[in-house]
């Protein structure tokens, strides 16, 4: 998991240790870093007609973090590993993408827990939610046929201060 911004919350990307058991506070946290950045969308994206319909700067410039924040809050379950970096549980993990901005999301697992078998159908799941926050989402077949997501802002979505 990522800690480099210092704020107490991280998103889980997927390389991050096993989540401990649910108590509550986890999903307090993503919910409100969730609706923290639709409040954001809100405030930033004022130019366009759904301003919660499109990433807005801050997730434009942070994009593994907000993609993070996003399949979170939607109940998605993140990887993770062990000290030792193995894979103990499936789940999403999240990397940088082809492209400068974008983000690449794998569906991935421990040997035997059928994570390859179900990646189909938890990227599609993972693109659902990523287009309806207005991520433009591909699909594609990398080594061993295994298939990933390149996530990347619309095209356009650029605002006049986004550099």
């Amino acid at each position: 998991m990522d800690t480099e911004h210092g704020s107490g919350f991280v998103p889980a990307t997927g390389d991050g240790p096993m989540a401990p058991a649910p108590d509550g506070k986890r999903s307090a946290s993503v919910r409100t870093a969730f609706e923290g950045m639709l409040q954001i969308r809100r405030l930033t994206n004022t130019g366009h007609a759904d301003p919660q319909g499109v990433p807005a700067p801050w997730e434009r410039q942070q994009p593994i973090r907000a993609v993070a924040i996003a399949l979170e809050s939607s109940g998605l379950a993140p990887s993770a590993v062990d000290g030792s970096g193995l894979r103990t549980t499936a789940g999403y993990r999240l990397g940088q993408g082809e492209s400068p901005g974008g983000v690449r999301v794998e569906w991935l697992g421990p040997p035997g827990s059928g994570a390859a078998h179900a990646e189909e159908a938890e990227l599609a799941r993972c693109a659902a939610v990523l287009r309806e926050l207005g991520w433009t989402v591909l699909l594609y077949r990398g080594a061993r046929r295994r298939r990933f997501l390149e996530v990347e802002p619309p095209a356009g979505a650029r605002g006049p201060n986004d550099g």
